[in-house]
């Protein structure tokens, strides 16, 4: 008899193992059908993870954090089988949820540009309308850390990732390319959310850009995005591994504050603001940024 506790404490009690998508059908329909991962133990698994033990397990949705970021991540993983498909010559190289969104990385023997980009997702939202599986290609036991590459196979492209990922592409439905940069390698950049609602209100256009200096910050970035937002802030995070320069010269043109966090605004645990005229407002911490923009009327607009 295997004892499964669920997150409120409840207990339910099966004869023999079963899957993490079994487990959420048991409970409802409705569950197995939002669900996009499970937590074994506080461990992230597959959809298709065996429970074989007593155990405490929670079904994860693209509701909380976690299920967003496993859509965003296999948005990548779609996203390198779209290139694939377009472009058979293409050299895969790595790919990951970022932020509000994902990217993979890739050369090939010509420079893809924004015409390319616009097949290229389309091509994607084919491979979600079409509602493919995505599976591992051996399992894996939960001793097996989250963060191990493993081979998953998507409308038979075998891609490394790190999972978990989305039991299939009929998820991924709110998401759309939006950059394309680089040489060799070239990265494509993306965002997805969890309905068309979300990524409607995520192409508004924002009150504040937080641009990182690299990648080493996007973690803060975007922590301070999702701050910047629970205080009624339009806030994007732009954290594409692009000269910050070009960064800024870019947003300038449209949005009317910018936040810039490099190393030391990241220790520090606070940010830079500047207009977009290039009036320096010096260094703030996050809470006095939200107070600030609130004097300034643009927070809760």
């Amino acid at each position: 008899m295997i004892h499964i506790t669920l997150s409120d404490g409840s207990l339910r009690e099966y004869d023999q193992p079963l899957s993490v998508f079994e487990f959420a059908a048991s409970i409802g329909a409705g569950l197995a059908k939002a669900a996009v991962a499970g937590r074994v133990d506080g461990v992230l698994v597959d959809c298709e993870f065996m429970i074989e033990a007593d155990a405490r397990v929670s079904i994860v949705t693209p509701q909380e954090p976690d299920g967003l970021e496993i859509l965003r991540r296999s948005c990548a993983l779609m996203l390198a089988v779209a290139i694939k498909q377009l472009y058979p010559k293409a050299q895969l190289q790595t790919g990951s949820a970022l932020g509000d969104g994902f990217f993979y990385e890739f050369a090939f023997e010509r420079l893809l540009n924004l015409a390319d980009l616009a097949g290229i997702e389309a091509r994607m939202k084919t491979l979600a309308a079409t509602n493919h599986s995505i599976r591992r290609r051996k399992p894996i036991s939960a001793s097996t850390p989250a963060e191990k590459l493993l081979p998953y196979v998507l409308a038979g492209f075998e891609c490394v990732s790190a999972g978990p990922h989305v039991p299939a592409t009929r998820v991924l439905q709110a998401f759309a390319l939006d950059h394309i940069s680089g040489a060799a390698p070239q990265r494509i950049y993306g965002t997805c959310w969890s309905c068309e609602q979300e990524l409607e209100d995520w192409r508004a256009p924002p009150h504040v850009i937080i641009i990182s200096m690299d990648e080493r910050q996007a973690d803060y970035a975007q922590s301070v995005t999702e701050v910047l937002r629970r205080s009624g802030v339009r806030a994007r995070a732009d954290l594409r591994s692009e000269k910050v320069r070009h960064k800024i010269r870019e947003h300038s043109q449209h949005v009317p504050y910018l936040v810039v966090i490099g190393e030391k605004e990241k220790a520090g645990g606070f940010v830079s603001v500047r207009s977009r005229t290039g009036e320096d407002f010096g260094r703030m911490d996050v809470d006095a940024v939200c107070d600030w923009l609130r004097s300034t009327g643009v927070a809760g607009i």
